[in-house]
């Protein structure tokens, strides 16, 4: 049995100030995505909560693409994630996410991908995004409008 690691203070905060609810996202590891001794390789985490944060937005009716485009890209300026335990090759987990906060065009995101079951937890992190103009290559100053509405609407449940 793998020890568990602590939460970080920021996160852990963090998580208990948001009380939106989570959106689930199943995926499985496959062997492409771990180690040479069959556990998720690190980045193997990060790209599954871009793709459920990708599929929370799509369930909102913002697709991505569509983003892109009309000339806006969304990269991520902040990354804090800390590691508890490995997920095991074949083993399937639950992406939780939800928008935390919406601070001008920054949008704090947060995670939680666990067990299945839910009785294990593997990961917590924060992601942050800003809108950027791709033709211009600078962050806008306001969230495209269907953007900004569907975040809106979110951030009211």
């Amino acid at each position: 049995m793998q020890p568990q690691l602590e939460s970080t203070h920021a996160i852990e905060t963090s998580l208990r100030a948001t009380h939106e609810p989570w959106f689930h996202h199943v995926v499985r590891l496959y062997p492409h995505q771990t180690d040479y001794s069959g556990i998720a390789w690190h980045g193997t985490y990060i790209a599954w909560m871009e793709e459920a944060r990708v599929e929370y937005l799509r369930s909102l009716g913002v697709n991505y693409s569509d983003l892109v485009n009309l000339g806006y890209e969304m990269p991520v300026v902040e990354l804090n994630i800390r590691y508890h335990r490995s997920v095991q090759m074949g083993a399937e987990a639950i992406v939780k996410t939800r928008l935390s906060s919406l601070q001008g065009v920054r949008m704090n995101w947060e995670y939680r991908i666990e067990s299945a079951d839910e009785q294990e937890l593997y990961v917590t992190a924060q992601v942050t995004l800003v809108t950027v103009d791709l033709d211009k290559k600078k962050i806008v100053r306001q969230l495209p409008a269907q953007v900004q509405d569907v975040l809106q609407r979110l951030r009211g449940q």
